[in-house]
Order: C-alpha cells, then sequence, then structure tokens
C-alpha cells in the first residue's frame, strides 16, 4: 500500500498552482458573500491539502483494487438521496447528512467514477471496442448519471457524463465509433434546441425549468426576469474592465454589492472576479485552470500503466470540462445551470474532493513509467 518514493517525482508545480487557485477563491469568495464562509473555505483548503498529500503517498494500484467497494457505496448514496434522506436546496435534494457532516454526493461521485473507469478499462483494454464492453461502460456509467440527473442536477450530470465519455476515449475507442457518435450526437443535440425554441409549449424530455432557461438564453428579450441574471452577470464582468473595482470594495455601481447577483460565491463566483478583478483577475484564473490541467496530462504521459494515465486525464477532464461549463455560463454562452467553478467556488465537499482526486494524480507522477520497459499495458 504504501511505497518508497522519490521527492524528485513529487509534482510541486501542480501543489504550486492548486494553492494559489484556491487561495484566490478564498480572497473573491469573502468579497462575494458577508459572513463565516471565507473562513471554511479555509478549513477547507486546510483539510483539501491534508487529504491530497495523505492520498498522494498511497499506491494508487492499491486503491483500485476496491473500486466496486466503492462503486457500489457511491451508488447507494446517490440512492439515499433521492430515497428522501436528502437535503432539499432551492427546489433540488442534492445534498446528506452523515454522522453530523452535510456533502454533496454527485461530487464525490466524479471522483469515484474517475477510479472506477480506469481500473474497468485497465482490466478490458484489449476489449474496449466490443459491443459487450462498450454495453457494460454505457450501463455503469448511467446508473449514477440517472442518479444524479434525478436529483435534479442536469449541470453536474452533463459534466460527469463528459468525463465518462473522455475515459472511454482515452482508453481506447476506435475513431470510428467516435466518429459514428459525433455525427449521431451533434445533429440531435440541435435538433432538439430547435424543437424546444420552436415550441416552446411542447412537451419534451426537459423539466420545465430546464426549457425556460434555454428559452431565456435564447431569446432573453422574450424572457427578461429568467434572463436577468445572466444578464446582470455578463454587465458585471464588463464593468471591471482591465483591472476590475478592487475586491471588497463597496462601490454604489457595484452589481455584486448591490445584491443583483444571487449565488455569487458559488455558481457566480467568476462573475464578482470579473468585476473586482476584471480582465487580469479573470485572466489569471483561466491560465491556473489550464496549467494544473497540462500538469495532468504531463503526468499521465509519464504513467507506468493505462488506469494511471486515466487517473491523470480524467482529473484533467474535470478541470476543463467544469470550469468551461461555468465561464461559459456566466459570460451568457452556455444556459444557466448550477455547476461550480473548481477550486474556487465555495463549498467544502467540492473543493476537498478534488484536491483528494488530485493526490490521486500526485501518486501516479510518484511512479513513472521506467523508460526502455516497454509500451502501456
Amino acid at each position: 500500500m504504501l511505497k518508497r518514493y522519490s521527492i524528485r517525482n513529487y509534482n510541486f508545480r501542480l501543489i504550486i498552482y492548486l494553492i494559489a487557485l484556491t487561495v484566490l477563491g478564498i480572497l473573491v469568495i469573502g468579497s462575494a458573500k458577508e459572513g463565516n464562509n471565507q473562513t471554511k473555505q479555509i478549513l477547507g483548503l486546510v483539510l483539501g491539502l491534508a487529504s491530497m498529500i495523505a492520498v498522494s503517498l498511497i499506491d494508487y494500484s492499491f486503491i483500485l483494487r476496491f473500486v466496486w467497494i466503492f462503486y457500489a457505496v457511491d451508488i447507494a448514496i446517490l440512492t439515499a438521496v433521492i430515497a428522501g434522506f436528502g437535503e432539499d436546496s432551492h427546489g433540488a435534494t442534492r445534498w446528506i447528512e452523515i454522522a453530523g457532516i452535510q456533502y454533496q454526493p454527485s461530487e464525490m461521485s466524479k471522483i469515484i467514477l474517475i477510479l472506477f473507469f480506469a481500473a474497468f478499462l485497465q482490466k478490458n483494454r484489449e476489449k474496449i471496442n466490443t459491443l459487450k464492453i462498450l454495453v457494460a461502460y454505457a450501463v455503469l456509467a448511467g446508473i449514477p448519471l440517472f442518479l444524479v440527473l434525478e436529483e435534479p442536477d442536469l449541470s453536474t450530470t452533463i459534466v460527469t457524463a463528459l468525463i465518462c465519455l473522455a475515459l472511454l476515449f482515452i482508453g481506447g475507442l476506435s475513431y470510428k465509433i467516435v466518429l459514428g457518435g459525433l455525427a449521431v450526437a451533434i445533429p440531435s443535440f440541435f435538433v432538439v434546441l430547435y424543437m424546444i425554441a420552436s415550441n416552446p409549449g411542447e412537451p419534451n424530455a426537459l423539466e420545465g425549468y430546464q426549457n425556460i432557461r434555454i428559452l431565456a438564453w435564447l431569446y432573453p428579450e422574450l424572457y427578461p426576469q429568467q434572463a436577468l441574471q445572466t444578464q446582470n452577470s455578463i454587465m458585471a464582468i464588463g464593468s471591471g474592465q482591465l483591472g476590475g473595482k478592487g475586491l471588497y470594495n463597496t462601490d454604489v455601481t457595484s452589481i455584486k454589492s448591490g445584491g443583483f447577483i444571487s449565488e455569487a460565491h458559488t455558481d457566480f463566483i467568476f462573475t464578482v472576479v470579473g468585476e473586482e478583478l476584471g480582465f487580469i483577475g479573470s485572466a489569471l484564473i483561466v491560465i491556473l485552470m489550464l496549467l494544473i490541467a497540462v500538469e495532468c496530462l504531463l503526468i499521465a504521459g509519464k504513467a507506468k500503466d493505462l488506469s494511471g494515465k486515466l487517473i491523470c486525464c480524467g482529473m484533467a477532464s474535470l478541470i476543463a470540462f467544469q470550469s468551461f461549463v461555468n465561464i461559459c455560463v456566466v459570460t451568457g454562452l452556455f444556459p444557466n445551470t448550477g455547476v461550480t467553478l473548481p477550486f474556487v467556488s465555495y463549498g467544502l465537499t467540492s473543493l476537498v474532493t478534488n484536491f483528494a482526486g488530485m493526490g490521486f494524480v500526485l501518486n501516479v507522477g510518484l511512479q513513472p513509467r521506467k523508460y526502455g520497459t516497454g509500451e502501456i499495458t
């Protein structure tokens, strides 16, 4: 379980990027909302770093032996959330309390699924393009995705699905299957979008509030109340210009200070970054996200086996996809959803679990492939 590692293989650059991004998030959270959220986020940073370091010293190959147990526990907790044991907030049941600690199971589910499918694809790497394995993969991914969707949490479902698809592709999925899937998925997406836009009152696969959010995104002038949050967000980011208005400002022209942005410390944290730190602060956040994802991919390139490579690529996908969706939402490029900005938005569950996930990446880096011993197996 524990091995003797070489300190020169420990990726301190990745740790520095993670701490820098989280500290920026803590500063902005303190400005976004009064109260003890900033103190809690500092605690989350301490707990996250501790969990990351602890996980980084445990051989990931040992952890992967127990992925079926992790998967079963994940399904059980997600089921408990929608079965009446979860805590309701803003019309959705996404939280659960265990031993006095409240957390969001869907955040932990992302990390568990990355580990689970890393082990699954490692074991079935020679048969990945067979119908049996593809069906099994779809079923195993579909169960937790369905449970998260039922909370309801469409945005997290989409992000998690993208991570699962990225793992499948990196695991060796045939380009023919990929191109065939894209040839069906892309036109289908635009057809569904057209049907919603053309027949707003007609029933479809989406919930009512999801239809309204899409319509408000397409036609903000027709749905001013529903589009107000996004429009305020765009104005706030634009008003920050190059250098921003400054953290903790009480400027009467501040959209954040005026209370025109709800969930400013969570889903719309990037709005506060844009208004108070300007283009420079926003660009810094994006650059740090990019550097973290790139470091994960660089470690993946040196992984000793396919499972290690998939763990790193899975975490890179999580950071990239979730950040992309969040920033697109607050800038009006995507419909309004409830997805947070990794390491920046307030939330102890998200922060600690993401740090733990990075601990697995660091452990992969501590066991690099020895060149001259062959390809990744």
